[in-house]
């Protein structure tokens, strides 16, 4: 078991999501979406953990469990996982914690009691 005190670092970030990013029939909103997410959650904790924003050398085992829709707000977390000498394994999840209700009105929405988890995946950072 490493004693490395970086492992087990969080960073979450929250973010709504606009109806302008609406891509698909039903206000769906397209995968990258989240992904950069991903990738704002990953540069915090390259900054948290090593004093430099790092780069995203890849993803592993991308999953998209439930679809993302505009007025959606998003919950989207890195954990580190492993760290090596230049490289770090982040687990990233993105799930969804507060939906736009429009069936109730143009601007109708509610905080879920549960969040949807609606994509998970392993990334690799590295930092200098």
């Amino acid at each position: 078991m490493s004693t490395d005190p970086r492992e087990g670092l969080t960073v979450t970030h929250r973010r709504y999501v606009p109806y302008a990013h609406a891509h698909y029939a039903g206000d769906l909103v397209d995968g990258a979406y989240t992904l950069g997410l991903f990738g704002d959650v990953a540069t915090e904790v390259c900054i948290r953990a090593d004093g430099d924003e790092g780069l995203f050398a890849g993803y592993q085992d991308v999953i998209f469990h439930a679809p993302v829709r505009a007025g959606d707000v998003l919950e989207a977390s890195a954990t580190v996982t492993r760290v090596g000498r230049r490289s770090r394994t982040l687990a990233l999840e993105a799930r969804v914690v507060c939906r736009g209700r429009p069936d109730r009105g143009p601007s109708a929405a509610e905080a879920l009691a549960e969040p949807i988890v609606v994509v998970t995946a392993t990334g690799t950072v590295v930092v200098p």
